[in-house]
């Protein structure tokens, strides 16, 4: 009697697009993390190959889905712009993101935190970024001999990844781009739009009065000249 075997089922790894939770706790934390990430993105918009993702998930191990962590802002360089339902170190030449940022909540606790700057360290981020809106703080760490450590003074740091300057004003966090203008929220940026679209219809106004004076003034004195001419004086002497 002969016994058949069948070969054995491989199961596929799922790396899930969503860790069930929600992209912020509060509209507060939800405007930083979007003015975080849009002002970078801003950055890096003629750079094909610096990605830039807000609360997308990484898994650094591959086989290893549980092993992840969802940023709240991550940029990663040496690789392409692109949709990504999540970030697979292996499939993107093993490159970890460099810089991450956090922007806290009232719901963070600090052994979550402290998970997360563990997940950080491990994984090779080079600069690490915590803001926390409702107290007016920001710490920084930076990757020093293989490992992350505390940046002492941050008020005035510059990212030596990205050239941003970092500051707080009464308790709000203020970033400068390298040509020094400022990270602003989609509002802010409407406004400076509208603001400048004023400005310049105003200044094409003002064209077209000048315009309009020299012409006035042209032709008057073309009037003149003609008048003059008819009374019989020698405008040329």
């Amino acid at each position: 009697m002969s016994i058949v075997t069948s070969p054995e089922t491989v199961t596929a790894v799922v790396y899930s697009e969503s860790d069930g939770k929600p992209m912020a706790d509060n509209t507060r934390q939800f405007r930083w993390i979007v003015t975080i990430q849009g002002g970078f993105d801003a950055i890096y918009r003629e750079k094909p190959n610096v990605f830039v993702a807000g609360d997308l998930l990484w898994y650094p191990v591959e086989g290893q889905p549980r092993i992840r962590q969802a940023p709240d802002v991550m940029i990663v360089f040496g690789r392409p712009k692109g949709e990504r339902g999540s970030y697979q170190q292996w499939r993107e030449s093993n490159i970890a993101p460099q810089v991450v940022w956090e922007v806290l909540s009232p719901g963070n606790t600090a052994n979550e935190m402290t998970r997360k700057f563990s997940f950080y360290d491990r994984h090779g981020v080079e600069e690490y970024y915590i803001y926390d809106p409702d107290r007016g703080t920001l710490s920084g760490y930076l990757r020093v001999d293989d490992h992350l450590e505390e940046i002492d003074d941050i008020e005035g740091w510059i990212s030596p990844r990205t050239h941003v300057t970092l500051l707080l004003n009464s308790g709000n966090l203020v970033l400068l781009r390298p040509d020094g203008a400022f990270f602003a929220s989609y509002l802010e940026l409407d406004y400076q739009r509208a603001d400048a679209a004023m400005r310049a219809d105003l200044e094409r106004q003002r064209a077209d009065q000048e315009r309009q004076r020299a012409d006035n003034a042209e032709a008057r004195a073309d009037a003149l000249a003609a008048r003059l001419r008819e009374l019989g004086i020698d405008l040329d002497a």
